[in-house]
């Protein structure tokens, strides 16, 4: 899986006031949960941006103050007119527990279904999976070959080893729909 490194300084003071004080600084205020005792902490807007504005999912390291901390990024909140952050959730990586993480999905291949007319659309972006830090992805890759119209391909229906899913068994990653050409071969065909 891939990391990133992001530069934080600490922060000592709590509340309202001290977080407006933190954001008008041009900084995020950030919480380390888990695995020991909760940080708080802050990072800049630019360092966060590469984070949270792309499809895929890394292992953050923070470098707290000269302590670099393993975590993933848990929950964003933005504000709901500006769009900016608000505040980050990072949850600590440790060395032999699973962590839960969203990695996006890849599909390959040409499904069946596709060749005769059907739509091939993706449901799911990305899933949540637990695992080591070691056995994690950059992408799950799911083959759509044998997919005939109409046919789905659900979160139960894949395995990847060290991996389990905390994504419903029964969510759709990929379907191929059915579409007035499809309906046409299909009835020419006959």
């Amino acid at each position: 899986m891939k990391t990133i490194q992001i530069n934080a300084v600490n922060r000592g003071d709590f509340g309202k006031k001290a977080t407006k004080a933190v954001r008008r600084e041009g900084l995020i205020p950030c919480v380390l949960y888990g695995g020991g005792e909760n940080v708080a902490f802050a990072i800049d807007v630019k360092a966060v941006k590469p984070l949270i504005y792309t499809p895929a999912s890394y292992i953050v390291e923070l470098n707290i103050d000269g302590k670099v901390e393993k975590a993933v990024m848990r929950d964003v909140q933005f504000h709901p007119v500006r769009e900016e952050i608000l505040h980050i959730d990072f949850y600590r990586v440790q060395d032999g527990k699973p962590v839960a993480i969203a990695i996006p999905v890849r599909l390959t291949g040409n499904a069946e279904g596709v060749k005769v007319g059907g739509k091939l659309a993706l449901s799911a972006r990305k899933l949540m999976v637990s695992g080591l830090e070691a056995n994690l992805p950059d992408e799950l890759v799911v083959d759509v070959t044998p997919l005939k119209v109409g046919q789905t391909i659900f979160v139960g229906d894949l395995q990847f080893e060290g991996l389990s899913f905390i994504t419903p068994a029964t969510t759709a990653v990929c379907a191929v729909r059915v579409t007035r050409a499809s309906r046409g071969a299909a009835a020419a065909q006959k």
